[in-house]
């Protein structure tokens, strides 16, 4: 039987590099251009830029609070904000940047699932619906996987 942290990794492989169900983020971000990343197409109210500083934010925050095995509620920022620019960084190394990381949390991600005890895994989160960490990482996942699809359609609109 396949363990809680297979499907974690195949999930996140999935998301990250792995041309398994879908295209990966990094198939998809490659060969897109700072132009094309900072374009929003009529019916989409965010580029794809946008949805990576989403993704690298949601990814990091996450991975924060299961290292750190804490969840606190009080968010310090509104969900829309999460999508927000540096203005300042629209160039190539921003792009790179904000590439690589996404690219470094998926990593990340998979290095501590590869290696933290499975009983971390089945730990319920009191102050999260008391729901458990392979679950609220497994929604992760999903999350990415939806935004992901967003980025393809974007990418192949531009």
């Amino acid at each position: 039987m396949t363990s809680v942290r297979d499907v974690l990794l195949d999930q996140l492989a999935a998301c990250h590099n792995d041309e398994s169900w879908f295209k990966s983020s990094t198939t998809i971000l490659d060969d897109i251009s700072v132009a094309d990343a900072t374009r929003k197409t009529s019916g989409h109210s965010s580029s794809i830029w946008e949805i990576v500083n989403h993704l690298i934010y949601w990814n990091e925050m996450w991975l924060r609070r299961f290292v750190n095995d804490e969840v606190i509620e009080k968010h310090t920022i509104e969900n829309d904000e999460t999508f927000k620019m540096d203005y300042t960084k629209i160039d190539e190394a921003g792009w790179n940047e904000a590439r690589e990381r996404l690219n470094q949390s998926f990593l990340e991600w998979r290095d501590t699932i590869r290696n933290c005890e499975e009983s971390k895994l089945e730990r319920r989160i009191p102050s999260y619906f008391n729901a458990q960490w392979w679950g609220v990482i497994s929604n992760l996942c999903i999350h990415n996987a939806y935004h992901i699809g967003q980025l393809m359609v974007l990418k192949k609109q531009s």
